[in-house]
């Protein structure tokens, strides 16, 4: 009988990749929508304005404006004085959870990946290009979440 090697993953779905359902918004089982609220972050119906925002490594600044519109949700976070008072837009999908008894919002990136985002303008908001960009920035850094690590 053959030996596997341990540090194959033979065939196994990558936990990142391959969920049991699908990210709201109707992205098919485990593809990363980044303009729509996942149903278990619980944002459902509730203004997140002046909530706090935690990154996985920190918080990051407040909720200055949040779009709750069907595949194009998005936050913009005032980061006063930890990016020098700049905006960021976060998409949506990104929310891992909200607790609304600390008035928190939890975003399943690091500082540094919010950072290195594209560079928000006010102008650019409903832009569609800017938003691809933005949107495959964020698709983009999933892959560098290590597995096993809740998304």
């Amino acid at each position: 009988m053959e030996r596997l090697d341990p540090r194959t993953t033979h065939g196994t779905p990558d936990p990142l990749t391959h969920g049991e359902g699908a990210f709201a918004g109707g992205a098919p089982a485990g593809r990363f929508d980044p303009w729509s609220y996942r149903d278990e972050a619980g944002v459902t119906g509730v203004d997140l304005v002046g909530y706090r925002v935690e990154a996985s490594d920190g918080g990051i600044g407040k909720v200055d404006r949040a779009s709750h519109e069907v595949n194009s949700s998005y936050l913009v976070v005032d980061t006063g004085p930890w990016i020098f008072g700049k905006k960021v837009m976060i998409p949506a999908g990104t929310v891992n959870h909200v607790d609304h008894d600390e008035r928190k919002v939890y975003v399943d990136r690091s500082k540094d990946q919010i950072k290195a985002a594209p560079e928000f303008d006010e102008t650019t908001v409903a832009d569609p290009v800017y938003r691809d960009k933005l949107g495959g920035y964020y698709d983009d850094t999933y892959s560098s979440i290590p597995p096993g690590t809740a998304r």
